[in-house]
């Protein structure tokens, strides 16, 4: 047989799905797994989804020597130990001028020391974001490599032609920048996602519990805001959850799901960053305490019965609601909190890229996340003219056209949250992003107080509006004798 142009390892879900992408835009791949039972049936699919051009190899060696020089090969596995354990087996047949890429959610440090490790053997690392679950592996996701641009060069045209195809901006694929940074931006894509995801959750939450609204009243709103500003994967795919019907039984399977959310830790790994980087994220991180309070189910049933008698409808005197008025407020609500989880998300990406000098393109960030990805949204266009317009802009929501859209919907963000507040609906991302408006607006906050207290207590100084320097008072001292 002829040397293939490229080869995968790591067969799971996003692994097959990749491989057959690949194959189907023409270049010929070599896949391998540990597991041989997955390269057969690998194989099979790819002859059963129209005779595409992958072939299987059950060992290490025979998987290395199949692929033309200099090779490149893709890993899909899981993060951690794991990856080493591949690079180790990989690495031992291949030779100086080949590459690796590791396309699975990776912690960015370990794709730095990887790369090192690499280097000393003369071979070339990527560390590259794939996002889109299964159907963007296979029929085109968003891309986000990073580390060797040489690397990056050696797989462009493949990458070019397997990234989701957006017909106005191109392929959803750009070399991201040095070192870590593909495999960091798609954290803090996946921490951007929690966010997005919890409030859609929120404004579900609200149209059901205060709205009374039924799941097919939900499936037409979120259908419907699907075709204006709001319009995205993940409010497509929420129109179509409210739509499907119980197949073990009767009703909506939405309604027998669990209320218990997994996660995989990169929204966990977002808000440490955030935390090490000083740059507020409180939308982000809302989100993940969101899907912590949602493991303790045993203890909020428990709860749920010390608090039964809440009294919430008494504060509203039962008044009814107008429900085309809510769903129009909640649609309003829900867009301007987007905006502020998107801008925590971006702020959080060029705050590293500074610290790192990664030379991130944040317009360029929201071009390739317009499709293929979990957060593809219209919105995204938006994002990327106001990069645009001003490389420099310090925050999205001070960008005019942002700036405008969030004062026109501030009223209805507000109404809303009051009335879930009031109705005892706790809607944390809402809240959190209208809180981070409402701190970034303002000029002055109360941290003159909390300044004052650190040096009350720790002498630990402050500055004065008035003049210039560092003070200290002894206010202890003076408030005693104030006291005699």
């Amino acid at each position: 047989m002829a040397l293939t142009r490229i080869g995968l390892a790591g067969l799971a879900v996003m692994g097959q799905n990749l491989a057959l992408n690949i194959a189907e835009k023409g270049f010929p791949i070599s896949v391998y797994n540990r597991t041989t039972s997955k390269v057969d049936e690998t194989v099979e699919r790819a002859k059963r989804e129209g005779n595409l051009p992958v072939y299987g190899f059950h060992d290490p060696a025979s998987f290395v020597n199949s692929i033309q020089k200099p090779r490149v090969i893709i890993m899909l596995v899981k993060a951690g130990a794991p990856v080493d354990q591949t690079i180790a087996t990989l690495s031992s047949h291949m030779e100086k001028g080949d590459c690796i890429i590791d396309g699975g959610n990776e912690w960015y440090e370990n794709t730095e020391r990887r790369e090192k490790a690499m280097a000393e053997l003369g071979l070339l690392y990527l560390g590259m974001g794939v996002s889109g679950g299964e159907e963007g592996a296979r029929n085109g996701p968003s891309l986000m490599p990073g580390g060797s641009y040489e690397a990056y060069k050696y797989i462009e045209d493949i990458l070019l032609k397997v990234a989701a195809q957006v017909p106005d901006s191109g392929p959803c694929v750009t070399y991201i920048g040095k070192g870590g940074s593909g495999n960091f931006v798609k954290m803090i894509h996946n921490g951007i996602e929690y966010g997005d995801m919890q409030l859609i959750a929120e404004a579900y939450d609200v149209l059901k519990s205060v709205g009374n609204l039924s799941n097919q009243e939900l499936q037409q709103v979120f259908s419907e805001w699907n075709k204006g500003e709001l319009l995205s994967f993940l409010i497509e795919i929420t129109a179509d959850i409210f739509g499907i019907k119980d197949d073990k039984g009767d009703g909506y399977l939405v309604d027998k799901v669990l209320d218990k959310t997994g996660m995989k830790g990169t929204g966990k790994w977002t808000v440490q960053q955030a935390a090490e980087l000083s740059v507020a994220a409180p939308t982000i991180a809302s989100s993940l305490d969101s899907r912590f309070l949602s493991g303790l189910k045993e203890e909020r049933v428990r709860a749920s019965k010390v608090f039964q008698s809440g009294g919430f409808s008494d504060i509203l005197g039962g008044q009814p609601v107008d429900k085309a008025k809510l769903i129009e407020d909640v649609r309003q609500a829900l867009y301007a909190s987007k905006i502020c989880s998107y801008a925590q998300g971006m702020n959080l990406i060029r705050a590293k890229s500074i610290e790192k000098g990664w030379d991130l393109k944040l317009g360029e960030l929201a071009r390739i996340w317009k499709g293929g990805c979990i957060i593809r949204a219209i919105f995204l266009d938006r994002i990327k003219k106001a990069y645009d317009r001003n490389p420099e802009l310090p925050n999205l929501l001070v960008d005019p056209e942002f700036a405008k859209e969030i004062m026109d919907r501030q009223a209805a963000w507000r109404r809303v949250i009051c009335l879930a507040i009031n109705h005892g609906i706790s809607t944390p991302g809402m809240s959190a992003s209208l809180a981070y408006f409402d701190t970034y607006r303002r000029e002055s906050v109360p941290a003159n107080l909390v300044q004052a207290q650190r040096d009350y207590f720790g002498a630990h100084t402050y500055e004065r509006v008035d003049m210039p320097g560092s003070f200290h008072t002894e206010w202890f001292k003076i408030a005693k004798q104030s006291k005699i």
